[in-house]
């Protein structure tokens, strides 16, 4: 099987968004627990690189972080912005 520009580009994003749903999956477990829990910041880089989406369902299934600004309105946006940053790479040049 050979991978090339968008079936790479459409692996990568398929993968980002499931690490991102069991990374936030995790996350719930170690708060419920009570053991060390993953970084905020590690959070939003994981949204940052392509895993905003999967963090916007995560945050619906494990009903984590919803209460946070910053995820609960931060995550919506980065998807906006890389959603128009797809668009404006696929208009014609």
């Amino acid at each position: 099987m050979e991978f090339q520009g968008h079936n790479l580009s459409a692996l990568y994003f398929v993968v980002i968004n499931i690490v991102a749903i069991a990374v936030y999956g995790w996350d719930k477990l170690c708060a419920v627990r009570k053991w060390w829990r993953v970084p905020e910041m590690t959070l939003i880089a994981i949204a940052l690189i392509g895993g905003s989406i999967g963090e916007i369902v995560a945050m619906r299934i494990f009903r984590h972080k919803t209460l946070h600004l910053k995820f609960k309105y931060g995550l919506p946006f980065i998807l906006i912005l890389q959603i128009a940053g797809v668009v404006y790479l696929h208009l014609p040049k």
